[in-house]
């Protein structure tokens, strides 16, 4: 399994899809899509990461897309 990060770019005139980060897990054929499962479910509970989108290719490759929301901090003083 790999796991990779996308994160948007630093732009000012961010729009709404840029307030996301996301997390592209990629699982091979012949590796357990039980321990993908597991690994999906732990980054939800403890990443505060949620499932964007499946999607499996011919070969039997899958792919996950989670996402988060960025949370940008002002500093106050």
């Amino acid at each position: 399994m790999r796991e990779q990060i996308l994160r948007p770019d630093r732009s000012f005139n961010a729009a709404p899809a840029k307030d996301y980060e996301y997390l592209v897990l990629s699982v091979d054929p012949h590796e357990s899509l039980p321990e993908a499962r597991r690994l999906i479910t732990d980054h939800a509970e403890y990443g505060k990461w949620e499932l964007q989108r499946t999607r499996i290719y011919r070969g039997g490759q899958h792919r996950y897309w989670l996402r988060r929301k960025i949370m940008r901090v002002q500093r106050t003083a």
